[in-house]
């Protein structure tokens, strides 16, 4: 059973519409999802937890609906928005007391462990804490009454380099057991580079893109060149982006290895999927013109 399944999603706006959204996340798995901004990411994120209504289609946590079981889904659910929710006057201690009565599994003495372990000042008012304190503040309220799977929206956003490893690790230790996962919505690739498991990539409303990362290095290919290599092969490429004399281009792994040097030939990491995915090939304006895959 998925612990995250959304078959045929759809919701549309008057400037914007997200179109046959499909993901699948397993247990014991952290999947990276990705898009500039703009392209559908935390509106994917808000139509999972309802907070805004679906047009159609199938959203299911747990294997349940998350309408018709709304309450059961979200005792098992933990989120991190992108921006704080704290009172500035409150504290962390009265925060926890407020969300404490909505959660039967609500685990008072592994709140406390974890507060004690990220030194957490709980008597200390939130606008005295930093942006990464505030983090992991959520992180803590989050996990306190022991979800099965957490959603992030953006959560290393603003975190200097040593918070956000800090963060990394609490999340590669909440999937450790291989029962619980975390669906993540950032635009920092070098994050998911370190912890993620799977990608799936939205660009203008649409999945262009959901695999694992062991995949995602078996179907791509990253190759770097000289522009003259492109009047002969620029058609079989996915994304290029060109410099005055040389170019870099996605392609499919098969195509790299039919009409490039092995030496040209390297592994694509999640900034490349990313960035040439959704840049896409340049006409003879030099402006983008997307491929299907």
């Amino acid at each position: 059973m998925s612990i995250l399944e959304v078959q045929h999603l759809n919701k549309h706006f008057k400037t914007f519409s997200l179109q046959d959204i499909t993901i699948q996340l397993e247990k014991g798995c952290i999947m990276g999802f990705i898009g500039e901004n703009g392209s559908g990411k935390t509106t994917t994120i808000k139509l999972l937890l309802n907070g805004l209504p679906k047009d159609s289609g199938e959203i299911k946590l747990f294997g349940l609906d998350h309408i018709v079981n709304e309450v059961a889904v979200k005792e098992k659910l933990g989120y991190v928005p992108a921006d704080d929710y704290f009172t500035d006057s409150a504290t962390l201690a009265s925060h926890a007391k407020a969300l404490k009565p909505f959660y039967k599994t609500w685990d008072e003495d592994f709140f406390q462990t974890i507060v004690e372990t990220w030194n957490l000042p709980q008597s200390q008012k939130m606008h005295e804490f930093s942006k990464g304190m505030k983090t992991k503040a959520m992180l803590a309220l989050a996990l306190a009454h022991r979800p099965q799977l957490l959603i992030l929206d953006e959560p290393t956003v603003g975190l200097d380099p040593s918070a956000r490893l800090e963060v990394l690790d609490i999340l590669r230790e909440f999937v450790a057991d291989g029962e619980r996962s975390v669906f993540l919505s950032t635009h920092i690739t070098t994050d998911l580079d370190k912890i993620a498991d799977y990608i799936t990539l939205i660009h203008q409303g649409t999945i262009r893109e959901s695999l694992s990362i062991d995949h995602l290095q078996e179907k791509y290919a990253l190759v770097e060149g000289n522009l003259s290599q492109l009047q002969t092969h620029k058609e079989i490429f996915i994304g290029i982006r060109k410099g005055d004399i040389r170019f870099e281009g996605l392609l499919l792994r098969e195509n790299a290895l039919k009409y490039f040097n092995s030496e040209q030939i390297k592994v694509p990491n999640i900034e490349n999927l990313l960035t040439l995915l959704t840049y896409g090939i340049q006409n003879e304006n030099n402006n983008p013109i997307l491929k299907g895959l």
